[in-house]
């Protein structure tokens, strides 16, 4: 049996300051798509040159307070702009589909907030679009674009846990109030914004699985507020995950197996710890990297930059294949909970609190 080791593996990530250069473009003016350019202009040498949404004067706004030179009131003119290399879209979920078809047609290259699509359909139908043109696409899921997770990807490659038995992951958060995503005609519920992380973390460890269970509780405000659900692999892993908005959790992530435990502190989808205990207990070994929450957004815009510098249409970080599972696991958990989102008709409901 191979000794347990004496140190984790250190980030294998490259300097985003090194990735080239490429020229942006925003779609979507909000929360998430602020702290991203924050981040990337920050910490790598990506050019911001457009920005579009809607309202031609939230655009113009978000382009005097980031200094980016053109503002467009709507997404087709910014698809279309000749300095344009890439676009990063981070509009509603609802829009996510049709803000992918407008820029992938107009030939960008194109970087999707999370989750990729509302479904797997629409995430396959994207990963085609992007394929026949040829162009590079990637889920913006930034946990797996963080250094720390680098380290998750090499204790995972190299063996050091045995055999993987168990995933459990979670992610809660209150909200109240007038948070959109509270609203149901915007796919609101903590599905989509909080429970992607880890049941893409355990969809990741341990493969798609062959059953699913899950159970859910609704929200006064008409969107879905806890779900939970166990996964079963097809070699008897099991997974269990579960994301709430009525209540903040540890946030936290395990895996374990039989020579040893993983473990992720929370909020495990940020930077932070890892941590390796063997199997029966001892010292466990650590890794730390500063919790600097959404500023680490840029690892993925140079994750982004590199790959299409080097002709590559797919990042093996997050492949659009992997994406379109999530969102099947997803699916079946909707389904079996009788979640629904704007435009869906789900015939089956087999448990709902």
């Amino acid at each position: 049996m191979r000794a347990f080791p004496t140190a984790l593996p250190v980030p294998r990530t490259p300097d985003p300051m090194e990735a080239p250069e490429l020229r942006w473009g925003v779609m979507g003016t909000g929360w998430i798509a602020e702290r991203f350019v924050a981040s990337v202009r920050r910490h790598t040498r990506q050019d911001f040159t457009a920005v579009a949404s809607r309202d031609a004067a939230r655009a113009r706004e978000f382009a005097d307070h980031h200094g980016i030179p053109r503002a467009y009131g709507s997404y087709e003119e910014l698809a279309a702009a000749v300095d344009v290399d890439v676009v990063y879209i981070a509009t509603e979920h609802t829009a996510h589909l049709d803000c992918a078809r407008i820029a992938l047609t107009a030939g960008k290259h194109t970087l999707v907030e999370k989750p990729l699509a509302l479904d797997a359909a629409q995430a396959a139908e994207v990963a085609r679009l992007a394929g026949e043109r040829g162009l590079f696409c990637a889920e913006a899921l930034w946990t797996f674009f963080l250094p720390r997770f680098d380290v998750v990807r090499q204790v995972l490659d190299g063996g050091l846990l045995g055999d993987v038995r168990t995933v459990l992951a979670d992610h809660g958060e209150h909200f109240a109030g007038g948070h959109r995503i509270l609203r149901p005609d915007l796919a609101g519920g903590p599905l989509l914004d909080l429970g992607t992380y880890p049941l893409a973390f355990a969809v990741s460890v341990l493969g798609e699985p062959v059953e699913v269970r899950a159970f859910a509780q609704s929200h006064p405000a008409g969107v879905n507020g806890q779900t939970a659900a166990l996964l079963r692999s097809a070699d008897g892993g099991q997974g269990v995950v579960h994301t709430t908005l009525f209540s903040d959790t540890p946030t936290t992530a395990t895996v374990a197996g039989t020579r040893a435990t993983l473990s992720l502190p929370g909020p495990f989808y940020q930077p932070g710890e890892v941590l390796l205990t063997p199997a029966g207990g001892g010292t466990p070994l650590s890794y730390a990297e500063p919790r600097t929450g959404h500023d680490a957004l840029h690892f993925e815009a140079a994750e982004v930059a590199r790959c299409v510098a080097a002709g590559r249409l797919q990042t093996p970080l997050r492949p659009l294949e992997d994406s379109v599972s999530t969102l099947r696991v997803m699916d079946e958990i909707r389904r079996l909970c009788g979640i629904t989102f704007p435009g869906e008709e789900i015939t089956e409901t087999v448990t709902t609190a």
